[in-house]
């Protein structure tokens, strides 16, 4: 996802790893002291600033720990609380079970705003000078871009639930950048089919200018287009913009059979645009994406606009006594966008450790792809993590799928769910649930 938006879900209506966007808050307790928790805030640490200056490189110290860099505040904050309760959960079940080499894992959260702001660099500061051994996000593909080369210089892992930009599929890493929600090669591919198979040959495309959105929209025509289906105009808009009018009326002069909107929070603002000029969703077939498609500005468009609205958001349907764990940790979570992302992103971080009998990043790093496909099929972290200390190759399978990264850290089989707004502007249960390959 992502910029960046990776989901799941929605509870009530939706599985643990679709559909995005939950109210603020929620997300990084204060002092949690069952699991070594703080959160980290958004000011840069003595050892590494926000200027750049280098951290100290990742060492063993016998305690792996995890340090979260999700959105707490931003044009994505709504994607925190499944995110954070995810971790929270993945941390208190590995602990519970005995913790990793031994010793508990410690978590350390901290917020990584938007793109508007240098938050994610100075809490990536913090993170670091706390000595952080892997860090799960960020949300926002185009966040994590900004920070990429810090968390990685220092040789910690960084592993994303949620981004789904292309453009890191091939980025110079050192091998430490992992994620669990798939490149937009399948989103796009699934959201273009689903156009077509909807009969609607012919297509607007509305996308927000980052690497989310330029890269979401490509794949989405291309799949289109391969379907012999026509997109007649493609406009990549300023998601900061105050109105959207001259964006709308290029779309409108094409008159195509639908439209498809790529963004966050700011969809809203796009889709009012459309009503006022003919082309809401309620005249021309309207498609979203993970990254708005239960954004609380568009959800507060109410049924009459948003009726019959079709979306897709990474994600297999969750087993229902996942989402109750879950909210155990949080109970006042409503969706549950990325959550099993995340849960997912700490065990297979946590079994690589067990691995490598070590909790240093870079050590950590070489047994990801190692544990999570190819040996003996397993869940959990206990049956995993007992496997592991017998000897065993293991293959984990998470909550949010088989995960099996290639060695460009990216999950090779992924499930999209394809999602539906009811009368009442709320989510129905996906329409269908498509897996592939990548």
């Amino acid at each position: 996802m992502n910029s960046s938006v990776r989901t799941w879900r929605l509870l009530a209506a939706i599985s643990a790893g679709s559909l995005l966007l939950t109210a603020c808050g929620g997300g990084g307790d204060d002092d949690d002291t069952a699991t070594g928790t703080s959160t980290a805030s958004a000011t840069p640490s003595s050892s590494a600033t926000a200027s750049g200056s280098a951290a100290p490189a990742n060492t063993a110290d016998g305690t792996l720990t995890i340090g979260t860099l999700l959105p707490q505040t931003g044009s994505l904050a709504s994607l925190g609380p499944p995110e954070f309760a995810g971790v929270s959960l993945a941390v208190k079940e590995i602990n519970d079970a005995g913790g990793v080499l031994g010793k508990p894992v410690a978590k350390v959260d901290s917020d990584s705003g938007d793109t508007s702001t240098n938050i994610a660099s100075q809490s990536v500061d913090r993170l670091l000078s706390q000595k952080v051994d892997a860090i799960v996000g960020a949300a926002s593909s185009s966040v994590s871009l900004t920070v990429i080369d810090k968390i990685t210089g220092a040789g910690v892992i960084q592993i994303s639930p949620a981004n789904t930009a292309i453009a890191l599929s091939d980025y110079p890493d050192k091998g430490l950048y992992f994620r669990t929600a798939p490149p937009d090669l399948l989103q796009g591919r699934i959201l273009g089919d689903t156009v077509i198979a909807d009969g609607i040959d012919s297509v607007g495309i509305l996308a927000l200018q980052d690497a989310y959105g330029t890269g979401l929209a490509d794949q989405a025509e291309k799949a289109i287009k391969g379907a012999n289906g026509e997109v007649v105009e493609k406009i990549i808009y300023d998601p900061k913009a105050a109105e959207y009018s001259a964006e709308v009326s290029k779309i409108k002069a094409k008159d195509p059979k639908g439209v498809i909107l790529i963004g966050f929070e700011e969809s809203a603002k796009v889709i009012q645009e459309l009503v006022k000029q003919g082309i809401g969703p309620q005249t021309k077939p309207l498609y979203l994406v993970d990254g708005n498609l239960e954004a609380d500005p568009v959800k507060a468009l109410g049924g009459p606009v948003l009726k019959g609205v079709k979306g897709t958001t990474p994600g297999a349907s969750a087993p229902g006594d996942f989402r109750q764990r879950v909210l155990g940790v949080d109970p006042s979570l409503k969706a549950f966008p990325y959550a099993g992302e995340s849960y997912d992103a700490v065990m297979v971080v946590a079994l690589a450790a067990e691995a490598a009998k070590s909790d240093a990043g870079t050590a950590v790093a070489k047994q990801l792809e190692a544990v999570s496909k190819g040996g003996t099929k397993c869940k959990g972290f206990k049956q995993c993590a007992d496997l592991v200390k017998a000897g065993t190759d293991i293959d984990y399978d998470g909550i949010s799928g088989p995960i099996e990264f290639d060695n460009k850290g990216n999950p090779t089989e992924a499930t999209i769910g394809v999602y539906t707004y009811g009368p009442d502007a709320k989510l129905l249960d996906a329409v269908d649930y498509k897996s592939g390959k990548l």
